[in-house]
């Protein structure tokens, strides 16, 4: 007889995981990919860190550190809020975490009870819904789509009932959509009269084009922010994220990460306190991901892909293939063994519709996207069969 395996085990595939191994294993036969799939800077972390780094090996313990972080990691956080957002923070409010990912399940568990209704966009980050459902909380989906520029509105919100969280993104994964400054003020207003512990994921932040992003801090301190190192800051490997916490809920989160997590990784916290002062490099890597999104705007339509969700922010484009076919893995797949180019069916987005929708990621090099680009237009998108 087979041992149990838990229910909160049986979570979905993160699928552009699966989509990365295919493509992988492409170019381990000899064939090239271009890889448009991860969502993952195409640049290392920047100087600065890298040195740090290197320091801290030689002069660090690099042992245990306080389960909420580097105090000087801490101050440095606060302080990136007063100077990119002109909000005061105090330091104790932030909580150092093992990437974003660790900052959800603390936020997860410390914010919301098995059997608890917590509210997302649906296209959204996958792993939102998942760490939710092993928590046993219900993640309760939130159909959004061009009317409301792919993010929850109050109207939208009104259709569901007895809500204890939500979760925003601004910009947001797989679209790039990103939530403007009265829109932000009124669903948080919403959530305030009712009661609703807002969550706002804000990793994204410093990757936009037309508008800058906002922080929730500019309209509540009720709110979580969970931010990370891993897309701005380039150090998506280092696994070093953050959060700011309501100060009422930093003991409760300290318990916790003292036994998940003992704490975030010491090497990585004694080089992300300087990836604040790598400003010249980052932005330059920004500049890069406009000429990016540009080359794939101009691209996808030439290549058949004329239905995009606006790219605000992030490096995603997220595309309807609705006219084109029903089952988007099977046409990732066919995508990439005719053209090489790989990029992420939109099922890993949004279980009800994501069949007809598919995510390009430009965060690589503009060789790469004009490449891509070119090997989509040669084939074009009817001729993906």
């Amino acid at each position: 007889m087979a041992l149990k395996v838990a229910s909160r085990a049986t979570v979905p595939p993160f699928i552009v995981m699966d989509v990365m191994r295919a493509a992988n294993a492409r170019e381990m036969a000899g064939k090239d990919v271009l890889h448009l799939e991860v969502g993952q800077p195409g640049s290392g972390a920047p100087a600065a860190v890298r040195e740090a780094a290197r320091r801290a090996l030689d002069e660090q313990r690099l042992g245990y550190t306080d389960a909420l972080g580097l105090p000087a990691l801490r101050q440095a956080i606060a302080k990136h809020y007063q100077d990119d957002y002109g909000q005061a923070v105090d330091a104790e409010r932030v909580v150092v975490t093992t990437g974003s990912s660790g900052a959800f399940v603390l936020s997860f568990l410390s914010c919301f009870d098995a059997g608890d209704r917590v509210a997302q966009a649906a296209p959204g980050y996958p792993a939102y819904r998942n760490i939710l459902s092993a928590l046993g909380v219900e993640a309760v989906d939130i159909p959004v789509g061009p009317d409301s520029h792919f993010q929850p509105t109050p109207a939208l919100l009104d259709q569901v009932d007895n809500l204890d969280g939500l979760i925003l993104a601004s910009p947001g994964n797989p679209t790039g959509s990103m939530i403007d400054r009265d829109r932000f003020a009124e669903l948080v207003a919403y959530c305030a009269e009712r009661d609703i512990r807002l969550i706002s994921d804000e990793i994204y932040h410093g990757i936009t084009y037309e508008q800058r992003a906002e922080t929730v801090l500019a309209f509540t301190d009720d709110a979580l922010v969970i931010n990370s190192f891993s897309k701005y800051f380039a150090m998506t490997g280092w696994r070093l994220g953050w959060m700011v916490m309501p100060s009422d809920m930093l003991r409760a989160v300290e318990c916790l990460a003292q036994n998940l997590f003992i704490s975030p990784p010491a090497l990585s916290q004694y080089a992300g306190i300087h990836a604040f002062d790598a400003q010249e490099e980052l932005q330059a890597n920004v500049a890069r991901y406009a000429r990016n999104r540009q080359v794939l705007l101009d691209g996808l339509p030439k290549a058949g892909f004329t239905q995009l969700a606006p790219s605000d922010g992030a490096f995603y484009v997220y595309a309807d293939i609705s006219a084109l076919t029903d089952d988007s893995p099977a046409f990732c797949r066919r995508m990439l063994d005719e053209t090489g180019v790989a990029a992420t069916p939109g099922t890993d987005f949004d279980p009800a519709r994501g069949h007809r929708f598919i995510r390009f990621s430009y965060a690589g090099t503009t060789e790469d996207m004009t490449a891509a680009m070119a090997a989509l237009a040669r084939v074009g998108s009817n001729g993906i069969r």
